[in-house]
């Protein structure tokens, strides 16, 4: 695994640049993109940067995922998918075919089930054992939890199942996400946090201090990138 550190003074057109080199470096290899989308409010202005500079981008051939999701309704201010329509797909007019939502609005347990299945298809499509991003995009809470994997929760711990529902204790909810076995099979992982930050807890992430869920994302045959905001 390579891993990059980015500081950055121009955290939301400099973090664009780069989803927009990863997606031509995909399509120009394999004809296509896939990547996960995170949610919350940092990657939001990345997500409009990223239509602006990449008009040209062939959004039929780029598939989205996300790599966790509220267990609310897609319109609710909360759903991740809310925020991506509303900032990407919407501005970018990404067919619906591009697009895999989470269905926060039914069972977790059977949306979680879902949802790994539908990956599960599409490896099997691929000729892969598991469904494989170009790019998994994260961002990092602060107490450490990425994706939808909180510290102290079952899904931080599970070695199977790729896409699982979580209760999350500290907000007495369920959560749907991507475990570690999914994450840590991207081609290239990459971590948005912006100067709001808590920059002590990034360096302990940085250097590895397991108790925080981030950093425990460690691609087994991909790169890794944090990009972080520079006050």
């Amino acid at each position: 695994m390579k891993r990059d550190v980015i500081r950055s003074e121009n955290f939301v057109p400099d973090a664009a640049q780069f989803i927009l080199g990863q997606a031509r470096a995909a399509l120009s290899e394999r004809g296509e993109f896939r990547i996960a989308l995170s949610g919350g409010r940092t990657p939001r202005p990345v997500y409009s940067d990223l239509v602006r500079i990449g008009r040209d981008l062939p959004w039929d051939r780029i598939f989205f995922t996300f790599g966790d999701e509220r267990c609310v309704p897609p319109n609710d201010e909360q759903s991740n998918f809310q925020m991506a329509r509303e900032s990407l797909f919407v501005l970018a007019g990404v067919p619906e075919k591009s697009i895999a939502r989470m269905r926060g609005e039914i069972d977790p347990q059977i949306a979680a089930q879902e949802y790994q299945d539908n990956l599960d298809r599409l490896a099997a499509q691929s000729g892969e054992s598991i469904y494989r991003h170009d790019l998994v995009l994260l961002g990092i809470g602060d107490d450490g939890h990425t994706a939808s994997l909180f510290p102290g929760t079952a899904a931080l711990e599970e070695e199977t199942r790729r896409v699982v529902a979580n209760f999350v204790p500290k907000f007495n909810s369920w959560r749907l996400t991507f475990t570690l076995p999914l994450i840590n099979q991207a081609r290239h992982v990459c971590f948005l946090a912006d100067a709001h930050k808590n920059a002590a807890l990034l360096e302990k992430v940085l250097a590895g201090e397991r108790q925080f869920p981030a950093a425990r994302v460690e691609p087994v045959d991909g790169d890794l990138t944090w990009i972080l905001g520079d006050a």
